[in-house]
């Protein structure tokens, strides 16, 4: 096997380069799934060949699928996109979502499962070393090594100075689902987060508390049900993008989240974008990518 520094070399020669992943601390440093491949070159794993193939591939070609039954997993997607796969846990079985980390954590350092109940997640869990359920956003993260957790508590009027880089913000107690789901996928990613909950448009003093804090986030998510209207609120205090998610929550004419989505649409506030209904992962993996572009230690 060739030395990792000429593996290195030959891998620099063969690369285009792709998004920097944001868990980087330096500029200079690789992506972060050419890491995968030389720790993987180094312990054994995979072959110099295989891995300057797959780096070549551009997170394409029969190198970037990884054929199982039931599913073809997008092993390249982390070198195309700059973040991994993520699986969409509802429906899916947990020996499925067993095999398809398994085949996904050699090319990114963390999995991501969404709207993966609790007992499909306690089955999946015990196949991996380190992993984290929250029982709330129903995410299930795995990893090789110990996770860290998002701001998984409203955080005070003192974390100001934390270096947040997405806020996410949550109307009512009841949008809570889809709040922590945005602040689970920022953690997955590696984006620091200011979780501030319950401040909805019926007690405008909660958000006026907390404007300075919002104005920290490079990016800020905004969850909301009923009528919608917080989004819109949160625009008109901050010079960031605002990605909108309109929740299910509400009475009658609320139409399961069609009010608050085509409210969020209407705004007339110029920085605000809108995701699907109840999609918190969609915000927050959004928010995430605006507020790495350019600083890779976020």
């Amino acid at each position: 096997m060739m030395e990792l520094n000429a593996y290195s070399s030959l891998l620099t020669t063969h690369y285009s380069p792709t998004p920097p992943m944001p868990s980087s601390n330096s500029s200079n440093a690789p992506p972060e799934h050419l890491l995968r491949l030389f720790q993987m070159v180094a312990a054994g794993q995979l072959t110099a060949d295989d891995a300057t193939l797959q780096a070549a591939a551009g997170g394409f070609g029969p190198h970037a699928m990884a054929p199982i039954e039931g599913a073809t997993v997008d092993v390249g997607r982390v070198q195309r996109c700059g973040f991994g796969e993520v699986i969409y846990g509802e429906g899916k079985s947990a020996a499925l979502i067993t095999e398809i980390a398994r085949r996904l954590l050699p090319q990114q350092r963390e999995v991501l499962v969404t709207r993966c109940e609790s007992q499909v997640a306690e089955q999946v869990a015990n196949d991996f070393a380190c992993h984290r359920y929250d029982d709330v956003a129903r995410t299930l993260r795995l990893s090789e090594s110990p996770l860290d957790a998002p701001s998984l508590e409203a955080s005070s009027e003192t974390s100001s100075a934390n270096g947040s880089r997405v806020a996410v913000v949550c109307a009512g107690s009841t949008d809570l689902p889809v709040a922590r789901e945005a602040a689970e996928t920022l953690a997955w990613m590696g984006i620091r987060v200011d979780r501030i909950d319950d401040i909805g448009v019926a007690g405008p003093q909660r958000l006026l508390a907390v404007v300075d804090r919002l104005r920290l986030a490079r990016a800020i998510v905004v969850v909301a049900g009923m009528e919608g209207a917080l989004p819109s609120a949160v625009a008109g205090h901050v010079a960031v993008p605002v990605v909108a998610v309109p929740t299910s929550v509400g009475y009658g004419a609320s139409l399961g989240g069609w009010t608050a989505l085509l409210g969020m649409l209407t705004s007339c506030a110029s920085n605000v974008s809108v995701v699907n209904i109840d999609a918190g992962f969609k915000g927050g993996y959004v928010a995430g990518l605006i507020a790495s572009q350019g600083d890779p230690a976020c």
